[in-house]
């Protein structure tokens, strides 16, 4: 048979598009074959070839099913790849904030702890400052009581009755115009001067005194600052020449005008030490 003879075919079933572009290509592949194979016998030395018959090969094989088996698997693998890092970088997230949390959670409590260590040291400092300023305040409180005790006139504030008669109607007098104004000349009964109340105390036992404080300092018999009695006149200055003067009103006290600032007030003698005293009764 010459190599123009005729190669039979075979007859397949139907495939699908890409089963046919793999025949497609084999079948390329044999005629470039076949081609070559029939220039070498057109030479006239050459034999004759023998009667072949040739069969395309098939692939039974479903090329499109696996590209898209093996596109949806890489797709896949990807997807899942992707979760999988994601979830990695979620845990070193949690991780991280879960470390600076607990960090910053350390970090307020120490300071909280501090805090409250600072306060309890400033509570007991305090503490200790009120006990050391209140011991300090008795010890002046008792030194005050002690030189107030030295430098008290004997005899003053102990009087051992009240006073009775011409004395309590001096003092009473005297005790309720505590309040009143000092007004320099008055002589009663809303303002007084030293004087003025002086005067007006002892016209309440019916006995006339003269208005000025000179002349009132030198009235009576002189007394000892300690042996004061209720009633007794207390001048400041020289007897005679008094530029004060006030009532005794017995417990070491005295009611007198002192000035504008002040009014009429009671006080103990250890405000103003008077200078002497004289008793009129």
């Amino acid at each position: 048979m010459s190599h123009t003879a005729h190669i039979p075919s075979h007859r397949k079933p139907r495939r699908s598009a890409s089963k046919l572009a793999v025949r497609a290509g084999v079948a390329g592949g044999v005629l470039s074959t076949l081609a070559m194979a029939g220039t070498a016998s057109a030479s006239p030395s050459a034999e004759p070839l023998a009667e072949t018959t040739l069969e395309m090969p098939v692939l039974d094989m479903d090329l499109g099913a696996e590209v898209s088996s093996a596109v949806t698997k890489a797709a896949e693998n990807t997807r899942l790849a992707a979760v999988e890092g994601e979830l990695t970088a979620q845990e070193e997230s949690a991780r991280t904030g879960a470390a600076a949390e607990a960090k910053q959670a350390k970090e307020e409590a120490q300071k909280k702890a501090d805090a409250e260590k600072q306060a309890e040291a400033e509570k007991k400092a305090k503490a200790e400052a009120d006990r050391k300023a209140e011991a300090e305040r008795s010890a002046r409180g008792s030194e005050r009581t002690s030189l107030k005790s030295a430098s008290a006139p004997q005899g003053t504030g102990t009087v051992s009755a009240p006073a009775t008669g011409s004395a309590a109607a001096i003092v009473n007098f005297a005790r309720a115009q505590v309040g009143k104004a000092y007004v320099m000349g008055g002589t009663g009964p809303s303002s007084f001067d030293c004087s003025g109340l002086v005067q007006a105390a002892y016209r309440q036992a019916g006995i006339s005194l003269p208005r000025m404080s000179q002349a009132q300092s030198s009235a009576g018999t002189s007394v000892s600052l300690n042996a004061l009695q209720p009633g007794d006149i207390l001048y400041w200055g020289s007897k005679g020449s008094a530029y004060h003067v006030a009532i005794y009103v017995g417990g070491g006290k005295f009611v007198g005008a002192q000035n504008p600032s002040t009014g009429i007030v009671e006080r103990n003698l250890s405000y103003d030490k008077p200078t002497g005293a004289v008793r009129v009764l």
